[in-house]
C-alpha cells in the first residue's frame, strides 16, 4: 500500500516582500504555489499512490476568487479519474469559519468535520484514516484526545493539523505531545502545520512533511520543498521518502570575500556562490538572499554604495543563470581592515566605543535589553504581519540582531576610525 501525505500547500498565497523590488519575477512566484500544487497531483499519479492525504491549509485563507476553487477542483478530478481518493482536515488558515466562498467538490474528495473527529475506511486496502477539521482559525484545545481508537486489523492513521508540543515561530494551535500520540495506537500520524520537515518519532511514524512550496525567504530547504510518498510492504514495515515538488527554491547564501581587493574579485566570489546555488537548485527558479562576510578593504565602498551593490549583484545573477536567479537582498557583513586590538586598547573616544560595541555583541545581558526593548512594539503585531514581513519576525526571534548589531558596529567603527586616520 502506498500513500502520499501533504500539508500547508497555503494555495494561492500572497507574496510576502518581492513586490517591492522593481523586476522581481513576481508572477512566476506568484504562480508558485498552484504550481507545486500540480505537481504533487503528478507524483500522486506517476507513485500510483492509493490515497492522498492533506493535513490542513490547504488555502491561505478566502479566496480572493473563485480561482483558487477552480485550481483545487480541476486537480481533484485528475485523481478522480485515476480512482485515488482524496482525504483532508482543515487546519487555521483554511478553517471552516475562516473559507466563506465555496464550490462542490468530486466524489472521492472527503473533508473531515469540525464537530467531531470521525473515521474514514477503505476497506479494500484495510486502512482507516481518523480526522478532525479546525473549526475556526484559533483552535487551542488538543483535538488529538477526541480521534477514536484504532480498528483492529486495519492500518490506522491521524490525520491532524497541530502545532504538537510547539514549534518557533508557528502559532501554538491544536497542541499535543508525541507520548500522547504514540498511546493512541495508530500506526501512522500524518501532521500538518509546521512549515519544516521533521520526523518526530519513528515507530509508530509522526511527521510533519513540510510545506509544499517555500513562499518567502525564512522558508528554505536544501533538499527542496515537497511532500512524503509512504508505502507500507505486507509485513507492516514503513518506508518514507521526501520527494520535493516546488519550483521555487529560496536559499540564504554566505559569501566569504576576504580574498577580493577589488571589485572583480568581489564579483567573481559572488557570481561562484550564486553558481553552486543554482547548480542545487536544478533548474528552478532560485530566489535567494546573499550574505557577504570578511575582512576587506572594500568595506568602506561597499558600505557607501548599498544600491550599487545590489543591483550589479542582481544583474550578475541574471546573466548567469538566463535570468534564473533572483538577488532578493544583499545583507554587508564585512568587516573594514582594522587593528581592532590596538583600537581597543586606545584611551579615548574611539577605544570606549570599541570596547562599548564588543559588551554589546557578547554579553547576554546587554542583547536581552535590546530584546526587552524591542518587545512591546512585537506584542503589538499579528501573526498575518509577521507572516508576510519575515524580516520582523526574523528580529523579534533574535535570529537577526546579530546582523543588526554587526552593521552598526562596522558602519560606527568605519565611521570614526576614518575620521581619525586610523585605517
Amino acid at each position: 500500500m502506498r500513500f502520499l501525505h501533504a500539508a500547508d500547500i497555503h494555495l494561492d498565497s500572497p507574496l510576502a516582500g518581492l513586490p517591492e523590488y522593481p523586476g522581481a519575477p513576481t508572477g512566476e512566484i506568484r504562480d508558485a504555489t498552484r504550481e507545486a500544487f500540480r505537481n504533487m497531483v503528478s507524483l500522486a499519479l506517476e507513485q500510483a499512490v492509493d490515497f492522498v492525504l492533506i493535513a490542513g491549509d490547504l488555502y491561505d485563507g478566502d479566496w480572493k476568487s473563485y480561482r483558487t476553487g477552480l485550481v483545487f477542483r480541476e486537480q481533484m478530478l485528475r485523481l478522480e479519474e485515476a480512482g485515488v481518493p482524496v482525504f483532508i482536515v482543515l487546519g487555521n488558515h483554511d478553517a471552516a469559519s475562516v473559507i466563506t466562498k465555496k464550490l462542490s467538490l468530486p466524489t472521492k474528495v472527503h473533508v473531515f468535520s469540525a464537530r467531531k473527529a470521525e473515521t474514514q475506511q477503505l476497506a479494500e486496502i484495510d486502512v482507516a484514516i481518523h480526522g478532525r477539521s479546525f473549526g475556526t482559525r484559533a483552535v487551542l484545545d488538543d483535538l488529538s484526545v477526541t480521534y477514536p481508537p484504532p480498528i483492529e486489523g486495519m492500518f490506522n492513521i491521524g490525520l491532524l493539523h497541530t502545532s504538537a508540543d510547539g514549534r518557533e515561530g508557528h502559532d501554538p494551535y491544536a497542541p499535543c505531545s508525541v507520548p500522547n500520540l504514540v498511546a493512541k495506537g495508530y500506526d501512522y500520524w500524518a501532521l500538518g502545520h509546521v512549515h519544516r520537515r521533521e520526523l518526530l518519532h519513528n515507530t509508530p511514524p509522526i511527521l510533519f512533511p513540510g510545506n509544499l512550496q517555500g513562499r518567502h525567504i525564512r522558508e528554505t530547504a536544501p533538499e527542496g520543498k515537497g511532500c512524503t510518498i509512504v508505502e507500507v510492504d505486507q509485513g507492516g514495515r514503513i518506508t518514507m521518502a521526501h520527494e520535493p515538488v516546488d519550483v521555487v527554491r529560496w536559499e540564504h547564501i554566505e559569501c566569504d570575500v576576504s580574498s577580493a581587493d577589488n571589485e572583480d574579485g568581489l564579483y567573481r566570489c559572488i557570481e561562484a556562490a550564486l553558481l553552486s546555488a543554482f547548480d542545487r537548485a536544478d533548474g528552478r527558479l532560485l530566489v535567494t538572499r546573499i550574505t557577504l562576510c570578511g575582512t576587506t578593504p572594500l568595506h568602506g565602498q561597499l558600505l557607501g554604495d548599498p544600491d550599487q551593490l545590489l543591483n550589479e549583484t542582481r544583474s550578475r545573477g541574471l546573466d548567469i543563470s538566463g535570468g534564473r536567479i533572483w538577488i532578493e537582498k544583499v545583507v554587508l557583513q564585512t568587516q573594514p581592515v582594522l587593528d581592532r586590538e590596538l583600537l581597543r586598547q586606545r584611551q579615548d573616544t574611539l577605544g570606549d566605543v570599541v570596547r562599548a560595541l564588543e559588551l554589546l555583541a557578547t554579553e547576554p545581558a546587554a542583547r536581552a535589553g535590546i530584546q526587552a526593548d524591542l518587545k512591546p512594539l512585537f506584542a503589538r503585531l499579528t501573526p498575518d504581519v509577521y507572516e508576510h514581513a519575515p524580516e520582523l519576525a526574523d528580529l523579534r526571534d533574535g535570529e537577526s540582531l546579530d546582523d543588526l548589531l554587526a552593521r552598526a558596529s562596522h558602519l560606527v567603527l568605519s565611521a570614526l576610525a576614518a575620521e581619525d586616520g586610523a585605517r
